[in-house]
């Protein structure tokens, strides 16, 4: 007869210390982590600025010293600065999905998202009467949709990404989307709503600031219009670092950019009065693109040599399932809520969770060494590099999240308490979330269980 005795066994507590070790000595990219200037803080904020690379200093030195101090203007041809928008551009696109020739760096993120935007529209037809936006869009999206949609005569108007599908008709130009969600970092449908925009006949832009680098993206597989992104995020191109444009190869000579710069012009030299605009993906240039930026950014891709997205994706997906995993078990029941999807198809690399009072528990997990961010009014954020972020550093931003809230639950234990108030449970606010007291119910299941449960 079998022993069946070992299924009644209560189960040893999880040592998530030294799953971290394991999980680190056993990781295929750990020895990327070394190609990035760090300390012993938990850096967690690379989805609002990467890490510094290793390789950027002595680049930008030489670009101060020789190629401007020595060089000066025989760089703009000997030291390549003027093909520096086209080459990097290059560079970045295996990184979303795109061949060589569709992906220009100039610029800041928003400009770009105007010149799409503006573009997209003039390429709509005659019919169209309106921009569909992102209604969870990060706020300069919006705001530029809307001033292009008065410049354009056009109305704007915000959907859910999971509506567009059914809200998109023959009278839409075009939708601007986030692939990512900047607050919640839920990843949003990017083939299927870029089809379901196409069978209506609108264009798909797509903002990809919180999803390159770290995920797959596949612009050109799934037929993507337009797209735009900044560079310092996951790209790790430094703090202003110039963002990107996309333009789909067989819309280039139909791109009519409202921002027609002398360096998009087909003669830059020429000094020709009428506008020509150039071949190509050189139509997403405006005006001199700002080298040393542009350089520091260039050295700053050197980081991903040998690296694939998909091993990122693979990464990034087992650190924020280990971090949802340890917080479920470091945080008191009901302190914390996810906010971020639990299901991997819809998740990007951050992890976002509810907490009442999240502006000074960050503060304090910053003052302990542990960097993230927070969202107004309640969202702890914790951005997942995987270039560089480790189990270990995941492990310790949990344990440290649950010391921090558990001082602070018996704080405010001992204050009630001591003016004679009952008091409630800790996590029973409005930070507890749907899972009600004693519970931490993320966005589509339980903390304690996790993705992995």
């Amino acid at each position: 007869m079998s022993d069946h005795r070992e299924n009644h066994e209560p189960q040893a507590p999880r040592d998530h210390r030294a799953e971290a070790a394991t999980l680190d000595a056993s990781d295929p990219l750990a020895g990327v982590r070394d190609r990035f200037v760090l300390d012993d803080t938990v850096y967690l904020d690379g989805n609002s600025l990467g890490a510094l690379p290793r390789s950027v200093p002595d680049k930008v030195a030489d670009v101060v010293a020789r190629q401007w101090g020595e060089m000066r203007i025989r760089s703009w041809t000997e030291g390549g600065w003027w093909e520096a928008p086209e080459r990097i551009g290059d560079r970045i696109a295996p990184l979303i999905g795109a061949a060589p020739g569709r992906v220009v760096v100039s610029d800041s993120t928003s400009v770009n998202v105007f010149k799409a935007v503006i573009a997209g529209v003039r390429m709509a037809g005659p019919g169209c009467t309106e921009i569909l936006v992102d209604a969870t869009t990060f706020p300069t999206d919006g705001y530029i949709a809307r001033s292009a949609a008065r410049m354009t005569g056009l109305a704007v108007r915000p959907v859910e990404p999971a509506r567009i599908a059914d809200e998109v008709t023959e009278r839409t130009a075009l939708a601007l989307v986030n692939h990512v969600d900047y607050r919640t970092g839920r990843l949003h449908d990017l083939p299927g709503i870029t089809a379901a925009l196409h069978s209506a006949g609108a264009l798909a832009v797509w903002d990809l600031c919180h999803s390159a680098g770290a995920l797959p993206v596949g612009l050109d597989a799934h037929g993507v219009d337009l797209a735009v992104g900044c560079t310092y995020k996951y790209l790790n191109g430094g703090p202003g670092s110039p963002a990107y444009l996309y333009i789909r190869e067989s819309l280039q000579e139909r791109f009519d950019s409202p921002l027609p710069g002398w360096n998009s012009h087909v003669e830059p030299f020429g000094m020709i009065s009428r506008y020509e605009p150039a071949d190509g993906i050189t139509r997403g240039r405006v005006g001199t693109p700002d080298i040393l930026s542009l350089l520091a950014l260039d050295a700053a891709l050197d980081a991903w040599d040998g690296v694939t997205v998909e091993a990122v994706r693979t990464k990034s997906l087992a650190l924020s399932d280990f971090f949802l995993d340890s917080v479920a078990a470091y945080v008191p029941p009901g302190e914390v809520r996810s906010v971020t999807p639990y299901d991997h198809a819809r998740r990007g690399s951050q992890v976002s969770l509810e907490c009442a009072g999240a502006g000074e528990v960050m503060a304090e997990l910053i003052r302990r060494g542990v960097v993230g961010d927070f969202r107004e009014p309640d969202v702890l954020r914790f951005g997942l590099t995987p270039l560089y972020t480790s189990f270990g550093d995941v492990e310790r931003a949990a344990r440290v999240l649950g010391e921090v809230l558990r001082e602070r639950s018996a704080e405010d234990g001992a204050g009630a308490a001591g003016s004679g108030e009952a008091g409630g449970p800790a996590g029973s606010g409005p930070a507890a979330g749907p899972g009600g007291s004693g519970s931490a119910a993320g966005a589509d299941g339980p903390t304690s269980g996790g993705p992995a449960a």
